[in-house]
């Protein structure tokens, strides 16, 4: 099977849309609004959907890893924003090294996990 994938774009819920929307545009990501309970969040060429639409045990089971060029200036920028000080809910988690490479974690208003890591190069 040969194909050319464009892009790939993960549908996340959001327990309160409002809440979510400004938090993912905190989080440094171009919000494109499609409907009224349904938009793309943007960050360069890599994007997902964020939808008006909470099952919990979903949302407690969703991750997305964000792979960064430096995961210590990452982990900075989030301390910066203060992001569990401005929502409720939110956890920002310290950088942890694997055998793979480094990641910090943070859940979003929801329950979303997100990863932002950095592999090793491998020589």
């Amino acid at each position: 099977m040969k194909h050319n994938a464009i892009s790939m774009r993960p549908f996340i819920g959001a327990k309160d849309f409002e809440v979510s929307r400004r938090f993912y545009r905190d989080l440094g990501f171009e919000e494109v609004v499609l409907e009224h309970n349904f938009s793309v969040f943007k960050l360069g060429q890599l994007a997902f959907y964020l939808q008006d639409y909470y099952i919990k045990d979903w949302i407690d089971n969703s991750m997305i890893f964000l792979e960064v060029d430096d995961v210590e200036r990452y982990y900075a920028d989030l301390q910066a924003l203060d992001l569990p000080g401005k929502y409720e809910g939110v956890r920002l988690t310290p950088i942890k090294t694997d055998y793979w490479g480094r990641e910090c974690f943070l859940h979003d208003p929801s329950g979303i996990l997100w990863h932002f890591g950095e592999f090793f190069k491998r020589e």
